[in-house]
């Protein structure tokens, strides 16, 4: 008796192996990452000098410095105002400096609309170099 093969030599394969594409896919992918940065600065350059430095120097009367406290009261160069003196003092500084920088030093308890009410002051002021003042993060 002749024995028959379970598997008939014309039937098609339906499974198609992606390890090797996969392979392929990662060797494409190292290559870019490893070739990209390479890319950005290719060529050794003596650019000419001219323009504005990207980093001014600061000075130390280039910075005024805001207090809020708890309980509403605002301070400028360690002197209490009102918020509308603060204002006139802020922009008369701004007149006198263009580069005038205000950092705003508030207490974690005080209310977030005093800090916002220095914040609209500047920007209706066209003084735009604001920062907030945080404290470090202790170590535990």
């Amino acid at each position: 008796m002749r024995r028959f093969s379970q598997r008939n030599p014309l039937v098609t394969l339906s499974d198609i192996n992606i390890t090797p594409l996969l392979d392929l896919a990662f060797v494409l992918l190292i290559i870019f990452v490893i070739t990209t940065p390479m890319l950005q600065n290719s060529m050794k350059m003596d650019l000419p000098s001219g323009g504005q430095p990207n980093q001014p120097k600061l000075d130390k009367n280039d910075i005024r410095t805001v207090e809020i406290s708890v309980g509403g009261e605002y301070r400028l160069n360690k002197r209490t105002m009102t918020l509308s003196s603060l204002e006139a003092e802020l922009v008369a500084a701004h007149r006198r400096n263009p580069r005038l920088i205000v950092d705003v030093r508030a207490d974690k308890r005080a209310s977030w609309e005093l800090v916002a009410a220095v914040f609209d002051a500047c920007t209706r002021n066209g003084i735009t170099e604001i920062s907030p003042m945080t404290a470090p993060p202790s170590r535990r």
